[in-house]
């Protein structure tokens, strides 16, 4: 009997290991190897939310019938870092001011170094803000919704009742509320986000930074999520879905993949974040990063 159950355990773990490899397998590589970075203390992740028209269709949210089919920019962008068991997570505003790597010094938004592809978004994090990138992740958020699904939900905390008309968000109560995939969408690509404080409709006034407040706040409730989480079922089904909506650099192994997912369990709550100001210029609205008070910030990741 003893035997039996060995032999079950063995083959349930072979299995267990082909299922991931083949999940794996699924995901698509990104040919950046050349523009990775090899210095730095810890690992860093740059990771892209990824707004892909072409995976949107009528009735999802922040779907434009107006917008050019396979149209993709990168809508979120931020950065882990991995070092001695503990993670932070830095975003970095796609408005932010910065000097776009081969341009011959031009200056633009963060997310128009996308528009050239990851390699150049790459380059350009490490070479206008000093931050090394060893790996590079890019998720659609078509296929976060498809994660929250596949975890059952998450909670966000809202302070007020809120909702964006364009996004499709609607929250009528305040307090804790369970977002399934297509509600956590909206929520995530608001842009127009609205509370109703005493009976008062209030549009969000930060822009950018209001915006990447509350991908926080999602991302925070995924990965809290993720560690509440112990049906390991739920688990394969949660990543097996996700799986077809991420591109990934041509170096991360299997093994990277689990160890990051491993520290995502583990995240601090306390996210880092670079002090910028509010500009105009001929990119439109832009940040501007305040240099000397945003080494500090930026040495955590370095």
């Amino acid at each position: 009997m003893l035997l039996i159950f060995a032999v079950l355990v063995v083959l349930g773990l072979i299995g267990g290991y082909l299922w991931a490899r083949s999940v794996w397998n699924r995901i698509d590589r990104v040919e950046v190897s050349e523009v990775l970075s090899d210095d730095g203390s810890g690992t860093n992740y740059l990771i892209v939310g990824s707004d892909s028209r072409a995976n949107l269709g009528e009735g999802d949210a922040g779907f434009d019938p107006n917008a050019t089919a396979g149209g993709e920019r990168s809508d979120t962008m931020m950065i882990l870092h991995l070092e001695s068991g503990k993670a932070k997570m830095l975003s970095l505003p796609r408005d932010l001011y910065v000097e776009i790597a081969d341009t011959g010094g031009d200056h633009a938004k963060l997310n128009s170094a996308y528009n050239e592809g990851p390699a150049r978004l790459i380059k350009t994090v490490t070479g206008s803000l000093g931050i090394p990138v060893h790996h590079y992740m890019e998720v659609d958020f078509v296929s976060f919704a498809g994660l929250v699904d596949g975890l059952g939900g998450v909670t966000i905390d809202f302070e007020h009742p809120a909702f964006d008309v364009k996004s499709g968000l609607y929250v009528n109560e305040a307090g804790p509320v369970e977002l399934n995939g297509q509600q956590a969408l909206a929520y995530v690509r608001s842009r127009t986000y609205t509370e109703v404080i005493d009976g008062q409709e209030q549009i969000d006034a930060t822009g950018d930074l209001g915006r990447i407040e509350r991908q926080q706040n999602f991302l925070r409730a995924v990965f809290s999520e993720l560690s509440d989480t112990k049906n390991p079922f739920a688990l394969a089904r949660a990543f097996s879905g996700v799986a077809d909506g991420l591109r990934i650099d041509d170096e991360m192994s299997m093994f990277d993949g689990l160890r990051l997912g491993w520290a995502l369990r583990g995240i601090d709550s306390n996210q880092l974040e670079l002090p910028v100001v509010n500009d105009s210029n001929e990119s439109g609205a832009v940040l501007i990063l305040q240099e000397d008070a945003a080494q500090p910030v930026l040495d955590e990741v370095r």
